[in-house]
């Protein structure tokens, strides 16, 4: 008997298999449809921040989306801060788009994945872009907008004033959460709707309070203020007054407290000018005992370690009564310039002298006087320049100078310091003599019958002076009188140079030559000062070097001096206003 129900199931599962066969086939020829018709462009319909990418290769989307985002990336964000608005440069503040990524987010690129294709046919959503942040840029940022927008809290603080203690109180401020604040900034940065982004404010409190304040005041500022403090050198007492040393005490933050801070080198500036003038070390020099010059020796003083004195004052100032008070070590200071130093030099002997008159005139008197004295007791080591302006001064009523006659412009004028000339004249004449190198000198533009002809040297302060180097082995002590003019004699100055001798020196002067004839010249100035005019010319001095006590020229040196005619000063009277 035949089977026909189990031929007919068989054929029947041949059926059923042939039939998924076919169904895979036409699941799978669809996916590859799919697959090839999705292939790397980003999901229809999709959107970054507005801007419409759906539908394009991820190449072709981000051109897009740089396109439709050129103008919003430039654009500032703009920040309120408690109702100040502050606008922040994305640029400045490191915001950039990191479009690549940001396309592949969107669905950009082949994948076999279903939901990668069913997102591409079925259409993409609305995106975000991805912003990359630079950390140091945006804090920087922050800051600025914390700096113009926001109230940063004041630190109580102590200062020192007179002798007064000056308290500063502390207050609170007003600020954000710089990581919330860079989150906000961040979101609103590409949004088509540009929002202004409100800060939220939280209440910023001081490093130093007002109790770290008071402590600073009870603990150490109010003592530091209560009264003297002594350092005892010795025997030697020096005496600080608070309204003196407190500009070298201050208060720092430090650990949320004020802590004292002190100024080494001011406070060592005060000591020292404290230390009597016994205890100081002085210098030897020379000076002219009975007309001889006679070494002044060199006296040892007192020193101390700043830091020891530093210690030391910071321990005072915060006791009371008596406490104040505390011996501080001492050590010998001796003189920058020994005795042996001094004798070194070899000054002993005078080596030049010359003498200038000069007519009545009291601003002479006090002028030249004045230079005189300043100048007098000058020591030039070997090697030093010596230079009448770097050593007198500006010649100012200050430092003792009145107004008298000078040359101006080939005529004479009244200005402060005239007369000077005169003192320049005659060491100028001691230095030629002395044989010392001359290194700068300007004679009188038109010659004065006072003076030397063709040896002779004017200043003026900031312009022209009298220099000469000290060119021997020896030291070379200056010394400058004045015997002051009187309405019936003539004053007198004097300056003599004392050294070891070098040079004995020897000097002529040519005839006078090459004259040349005064102008006339006529005033209406009220400075105006009538003069006899006279002849210009040149003429040459010469200065010849013999070793002492020989009539042998060694060298010879010419100074050339070409005089200007003194013009003729006519006056008239100064012409007057219209009416």
């Amino acid at each position: 008997m035949t089977n026909n129900g189990g031929a007919r199931d068989s054929a029947g599962g041949k059926v059923v298999l042939l039939l998924l066969g076919g169904l895979l086939l036409l699941a799978g020829l669809a996916y590859a449809a799919a697959y090839a018709g999705a292939g790397d462009k980003v999901p229809r319909g999709a959107t970054v921040a507005g801007v419409a990418i759906g539908d394009r290769s991820p190449e072709e989307a981000e051109e897009a989306l740089r396109a439709g985002l050129a103008d919003r990336a430039k654009r500032p964000v703009t920040v309120t801060v408690d109702d100040t608005e502050v606008q922040v440069d994305p640029a400045s503040a490191g915001l950039t788009v990191d479009y690549a990524a940001t396309v592949a987010e969107a669905g950009g690129g082949r994948s076999l994945a279903p939901a990668r294709l069913w997102d591409y046919w079925t259409g993409g959503g609305a995106e975000e872009p991805v912003v990359e942040v630079d950390d140091a840029a945006m804090a920087a940022a922050l800051d600025d907008v914390a700096t113009r927008a926001g109230t940063a809290p004041v630190d109580g603080a102590v200062a020192f004033k007179h002798g007064r203690v000056v308290v500063t109180d502390a207050q609170p401020g007003s600020g954000f959460d710089t990581d919330q604040a860079a989150a906000l900034v961040g979101a609103a940065w590409l949004d088509p709707d540009a929002p202004v982004v409100e800060l939220p404010t939280e209440v910023t409190q001081p490093e130093i309070d007002d109790e770290a304040v008071q402590a600073a005041v009870d603990a150490f500022a109010n003592p530091a203020m209560s009264a003297p403090v002594t350092l005892v050198f010795g025997d030697s007492p020096v005496v600080l007054d608070p309204k003196d040393y407190s500009a070298a005490i201050s208060m720092k933050a430090e650990g949320g407290a004020l802590v004292p801070e002190l100024d080494t080198r001011r406070l060592t500036r005060l000591v020292e000018s404290g230390v009597s003038e016994e205890d100081k070390p002085v210098d030897a020099t020379v000076e002219l005992v009975d007309g001889e010059p006679t070494v002044v020796p060199a006296k040892p003083g007192v020193t101390f370690d700043p830091a020891d004195v530093s210690a030391a004052f910071l321990e005072l100032v915060t006791r009371e009564g008596d406490a104040r008070k505390m011996e501080v070590e001492a050590t010998v200071a001796e003189p920058e310039f020994t005795t042996e130093d001094a004798e070194a030099l070899g000054i002993k002997e005078k080596v030049s002298s010359f003498t200038t008159h000069y007519p009545y005139a009291e601003y002479r008197n006090t002028n030249i006087g004045r230079a005189a004295e300043i100048i007098d007791g000058t020591i030039l080591k070997p090697g030093e320049t010596f230079s009448l302006n770097d050593t007198v001064g500006e010649r100012t009523r200050e430092n003792g100078f009145t107004e008298g006659f000078i040359i101006s412009n080939g005529i004479f004028k009244e200005d402060l310091g005239g007369g000077v000339s005169q003192m320049a004249t005659t060491t100028f004449n001691a230095m030629f003599f002395a044989g010392l190198k001359d290194i700068e000198h300007k004679p009188h533009s038109f010659y004065i019958d006072r003076y030397p002809v063709g040896r002779e040297a004017t200043v003026a302060w900031g312009s022209v002076d009298l220099r000469f180097q000290n060119d021997t082995d020896h030291g070379v002590l200056i010394h400058a009188t004045v015997q002051p003019s009187t309405p019936s004699s003539q004053g007198v100055v004097t300056v003599s140079m004392y050294s070891t001798k070098t040079w004995d020196i020897t000097t002529t002067t040519s005839d006078r030559y090459n004259y040349r004839a005064p102008k006339t010249r006529t005033l209406d100035t009220p400075d105006c000062y009538p003069n006899t005019g006279y002849s210009g010319f040149d003429v040459d001095v010469t200065r010849y070097f013999h070793e002492p006590g020989s009539d042998e020229v060694v060298k010879s040196e010419k100074f050339h001096t070409a005089y200007t005619p003194s013009d003729t000063v006519v006056c008239k009277p100064p012409k007057q206003g219209d009416a």
